[in-house]
């Protein structure tokens, strides 16, 4: 079978060049690319059946992942999403949204900050401007496309934590968003890509049954549901073209991962 690529995006919005962001014209030609070559684009309960076996990919595959929620993939991506059809998953920071939502504000601002603004803002307890709030996420749910899980409580470094703040990261952060959604909550996303021994064993034990980290690869059958592999985009429609098809190529991808990791 096939491997599927699971790609990860933070801030789609218009400053180009920006840390971490992907600008919405190139988002958009993205996704349209993906919805005209074919690729179905999994949910995550999907993407684990297929590791574990028990889902068949016949066709060209995808994961759309988005880390920490910010206000602009409502404003940018959800458009694009709804456009073409395509599933997503956003790891949220639960802290931020219950902030975001006391003000309970649902008009696009008119300028969207910079990376840098953004995390200043954060510091400010400003998060309305910058996250998303549970009116956002409800409408974005609501539409089919677009799942909720855990970018934990208020997306702390887990490499490093004891296991009491552990617990209130990984665990807190699930069960308000199972609160809140109404359904469970089986997904984790760690911050930065950091974690240890003891934060993995507290997220398992806390009921997570799959974890993405930063970590550069694909997933194929048999990879390892606690540490599932993304890609990161880059701003470009032609880059995105090309490694895609050399990501779901089974020989490509394997050729040219290793060739990356010896550079």
């Amino acid at each position: 079978m096939r491997p599927v690529p699971v790609l990860m995006y933070h801030h789609i919005n218009p400053h180009k060049g920006d840390m971490v962001t992907v600008t919405p014209e190139v988002f958009e030609g993205q996704m349209a690319y993906l919805h005209n070559a074919g690729y179905r684009t999994l949910r995550i309960d999907e993407l684990v059946s297929y590791i574990k076996g028990e889902l068949s990919l016949n066709q060209k595959a995808a994961v759309i992942t988005f880390d920490d929620g910010w206000l602009d993939n409502y404003i940018y991506a959800f458009p694009a999403l709804k456009k073409y059809s395509i599933n997503a998953a956003i790891f949220i920071i639960t802290d931020r949204i219950e902030r975001a939502s006391l003000h309970n504000e649902r008009n696009n601002p008119s300028s969207v900050p910079t990376h840098k603004e953004s995390k200043l803002l954060i510091e400010k307890k400003e998060d309305y401007r910058v996250a998303l709030n549970w009116g956002h996420i409800k409408e974005m749910s609501d539409s089919g496309l677009v799942e909720f899980y855990s970018h934990t409580k208020s997306h702390m470094k887990c490499n490093d934590l004891p296991e009491d703040e552990l617990l209130e990261e990984i665990g807190k952060s699930k069960k308000i968003i199972e609160e809140k959604m109404g359904r469970p909550c089986p997904y984790l996303c760690w911050p930065y890509g950091k974690y240890n021994d003891t934060a993995l064993r507290i997220a398992v034990n806390t009921g997570y049954e799959a974890i993405f980290i930063t970590g550069h690869g694909v997933v194929e059958k048999g990879s390892d549901p606690l540490a599932i592999k993304r890609i990161v985009v880059k701003d470009s429609v032609a880059w995105f073209k090309n490694k895609m098809v050399i990501y779901i190529n089974p020989v490509l991808s394997r050729l040219y991962l290793m060739f990356r990791k010896k550079f």
